[in-house]
């Protein structure tokens, strides 16, 4: 299984759109361990308008652990079968750490401040 973390300078980027890169964390499933890291550079443009959800569903991204996004990055990513978990914030390995010992909630807050609305 393979997770997500839109990121800055190795943190979580507090809004999905304006990610610096995407961290993707191959996990093993039985043992709950990270297997192994790679760096997706970000697409030019909104999550939400980019091509960004088929390119992480077609790398096998089952989860997105993201600070924030809009509702069209939402639903987008929703529809390519990426489960999202809004409100992570801090060092992408520690977020992916909690994720994986299940103390990790939506938030369920949607992002409105931003020029990308769909």
């Amino acid at each position: 299984m393979k997770i997500a973390l839109p990121s800055r300078n190795n943190s979580i980027d507090d809004h999905f759109g304006h990610c610096e890169y995407y961290t993707i964390f191959t996990i093993n499933n039985e043992t709950k361990e990270i297997l192994s890291s790679e760096i997706l550079q970000s697409p030019k443009g909104c999550g939400c308008k980019s091509n960004i959800s088929t390119t992480l569903s077609d790398m096998g991204v089952e989860v997105l652990l993201a600070g924030n996004m809009g509702e069209g990055a939402l639903k987008t990513l929703n529809n390519a079968g990426i489960e999202v978990l809004r409100g992570c914030s801090g060092n992408v390995q520690d977020v992916a750490q909690k994720w994986l010992h299940g103390s990790l909630i939506d938030s369920s807050e949607l992002c409105h401040n931003h020029d990308c609305q769909s």
